[in-house]
């Protein structure tokens, strides 16, 4: 377990590590961050922000109380250029914020600062505060003496499906048509492969012909993978309000190691529950890297998987049949999906994706893909345990 001290979130926004815009707010300018406290309702002295470095998405500060047993704080600046619709992500955290936060003061919970993020509004009563200059902020309580964890073992990640269910259990009652889509099509495939297409027309890097192979496996796997919105068109697949996110760091533990609350809310919309069972599979269960270059790295981590989906299913309630039967078909769906997505930056020419050497993005495709032909082979076992769970 990693202890953060002053913070206590990791800011991620999908696997790859996406950055499309990011720049730096010099710390040294205090006048301006004065002001910027200034727009908050804070109900206690602070001292100066303190610059985190977590995450690769937003610009993040930790506001720290003057005096002892004061509220601290935790100040973002919004990376817009990702989330282009700001209202929209701030009215989609608070919807699902305060909607747990009824839930746990009627199920009677103490310290429910501890477990739920709360936003703390500007002196004009918005969720956010815009600055002459075009930037946005926002502002949280800061959960303290808490910490994240980095790696996943069976123990952890039964706690993450437990906490991961949970939270989903607690907005099934909250209708998915309330929120926006934080990125849109961010977990429709459709979109994605409609992507992939257009990539492949253009051709822009002169890549295709290197990757045949892969499109192949692919095409061959299209109407499968496009099951979920045809089933969701026809009525018989639910949507609701996912945390798109679904990593252990994106979970808080109090130092005895039980799930205090779930953070990262940026990508909380409405989508598929399969899809949020399938991306923490994805990351957690894969025994490789996701870029691992030796594909025979890359296999599946039963032992995690099993526990996950007890975790999930315990808490989990709400779930249809069909819903429950899908589970491991989620696994694949984000596998194929972000093999999609890294080849169809792969033959843009690495547009989207920050790269760490020529062939990154290839070489992920390649990883990715290896990961679902890996739970292709673990089907029959992956759709056992759900059963036995």
């Amino acid at each position: 377990m990693k202890e953060f001290g002053d913070t206590h979130f990791l800011f991620y926004l999908c696997s790859g590590g996406m950055v499309m815009h990011h720049t730096t707010i010099s710390p040294n300018n205090i006048t301006t961050m004065k002001e910027i406290l200034k727009q908050f309702a804070i109900e206690n002295e602070v001292k100066e922000p303190q610059p985190l470095k977590i995450g690769i998405i937003n610009d993040s500060y930790v506001v720290r109380a003057k005096n002892i047993g004061e509220r601290s704080y935790f100040l973002q600046r919004i990376n817009h250029h990702i989330f282009q619709n700001v209202d929209g992500l701030q009215q989609n955290i608070q919807k699902v914020t305060e909607h747990i936060r009824h839930k746990l003061e009627a199920a009677g919970e103490h310290d429910i600062d501890r477990k739920v993020l709360r936003l703390i509004p500007t002196q004009e009563g918005k969720l956010y505060y815009k600055t002459s200059s075009g930037d946005y902020w926002r502002m949280y309580v800061l959960i303290e003496n808490a910490a994240s964890q980095e790696s996943v073992t069976p123990e952890s990640a039964f706690l993450t499906g437990e906490a991961f269910g949970r939270f989903q259990c607690q907005l099934s009652d909250l209708p998915f048509s309330e929120l926006c889509e934080s990125i849109p099509n961010f977990h429709n495939i459709e979109f994605r492969l409609q992507q992939l297409d257009e990539a492949l027309a253009l051709d822009a890097a002169g890549r295709a012909e290197g990757c045949k192979d892969i499109l192949h496996e692919v095409d061959i796997r299209r109407e499968e993978m496009c099951l979920a919105e045809r089933l969701f068109r026809e009525g018989k697949l639910p949507k609701r309000i996912n945390h798109c996110d679904t990593k252990v760091n994106n979970i808080m533990f109090d130092k005895a190691g039980r799930p205090l609350c779930i953070v990262d809310l940026d990508t909380v919309m409405p989508g598929y529950v399969l899809s949020d069972f399938g991306d923490f599979m994805r990351s957690a269960a894969n025994t490789g890297r996701e870029d691992d270059s030796c594909l025979d790295n890359i296999h599946v981590n039963m032992d995690v998987f099993e526990a996950y989906t007890r975790g999930y299913l315990r808490e989990a309630t709400f779930l249809t049949d069909i819903e429950k039967e899908l589970l491991p078909y989620g696994c694949r769906l984000l596998s194929y999906m972000q093999t999609v997505r890294f080849l169809t930056d792969w033959l843009n020419g690495d547009t989207y994706y920050k790269i760490q050497y020529p062939e990154h993005n290839l070489v992920r495709t390649r990883a990715q893909l290896r990961l679902l032909q890996e739970q292709e082979k673990v089907q029959a076992e992956m759709e056992k345990i759900l059963l036995n769970c």
